[in-house]
């Protein structure tokens, strides 16, 4: 679920107008585009790359690392069916609003095969240096930098203010895994931890968590045990009960999902906790400094 220079990335979409549009931004960042996918325009080319008709006509010599759905809702769940019958093994799903049968459907598949999803409503990967998959400003210098901290948030907006802040205070980001916002997703917070811990390139983790389902909860299990540095900062605070707030899984029921249910499990596994966002950064560089993680 980290992008790597040389990765082969296929753009499910390419000729939509938001998929030719980040594409290109991907291409400018260093992203290895190696074609799309449009069945209507099979053979065709475009931005210098070539137009399949099917993911699996596509990745026909298993060439294909990651696949970015640029796909309206209503048809995004063949698309990613799609992905997974061509054997990709990440599959970057920006689309939201899928209908939840539809996404039900999905990661069922997922389980069953070698894919994993990430999302749906990711606003994507960033290896700051190397390139990015989906909608995130991973060509901007100002806000990413190739650096020491591996970053996860379900928010893209909010994902992106902690990364400027990371870059200002000269830390920069090992990676950056964006989620998605959805009440189901393929790829959990404690999921992204695990491949964070596991990558030599990190050396402290920033999770941007939201209140609603159990997904921190989950992640501080693990973080318990990790000797990596972990800063969290949880969004909704001041959110009243049974109301969502923002993305479609940032919703409490009963106290379920919580914001201080989430703090003190995080705390409890020995993760920094911050009041506000703009604390995050300032709080790793502390963590990071000599006297700190070697």
């Amino acid at each position: 679920m980290i992008y790597r220079s040389g990765h082969s990335v296929l753009v499910q979409g390419i000729t939509g107008k938001q998929g030719s549009f980040w594409t290109q931004n991907m291409q400018a960042c260093g992203t290895n585009v190696v074609g799309g996918v449009n069945p209507k325009r099979a053979g065709e080319r475009i931005l210098g790359v070539p137009i399949y008709g099917s993911a699996v006509d596509a990745a026909w010599d298993g060439a294909i690392d990651i696949s970015v759905i640029f796909i309206p809702p209503l048809q995004a769940r063949a698309a990613v069916i799609d992905a997974i019958d061509a054997r990709i093994r990440t599959i970057v799903v920006l689309t939201e609003h899928i209908p939840t049968r539809d996404i039900v459907d999905i990661h069922a598949r997922a389980r069953a095969s070698q894919s994993r999803i990430i999302g749906p409503n990711t606003a994507g990967i960033v290896t700051p240096g190397e390139g990015f998959v989906g909608i995130m400003p991973g060509g901007n210098a100002e806000v990413f930098q190739p650096g020491s901290v591996g970053v996860i948030s379900r928010s893209g907006s909010l994902g992106t203010l902690i990364c400027l802040d990371l870059s200002r205070a000269g830390l920069g980001q090992s990676a950056f895994i964006g989620i998605g916002g959805d009440p189901l997703i393929g790829t959990t917070t404690r999921d992204a931890l695990i491949a964070l811990d596991r990558d030599p390139r990190t050396r402290a983790v920033a999770l941007i968590g939201e209140i609603g389902g159990s997904m921190e909860e989950d992640a501080a299990d693990y973080a318990r045990g990790m000797t990596k540095p972990v800063v969290a900062f949880i969004a909704g605070r001041a959110a009243p009960p049974d109301k969502k707030m923002g993305h479609a899984g940032a919703i409490v029921s009963g106290g379920r999902g919580g914001y201080d249910s989430k703090r003190a499990a995080l705390e409890a596994a020995g993760v920094r906790v911050t009041d506000t966002p703009n604390e995050l950064a300032r709080a790793l560089a502390g963590l990071l400094a000599p006297s700190g993680v070697a």
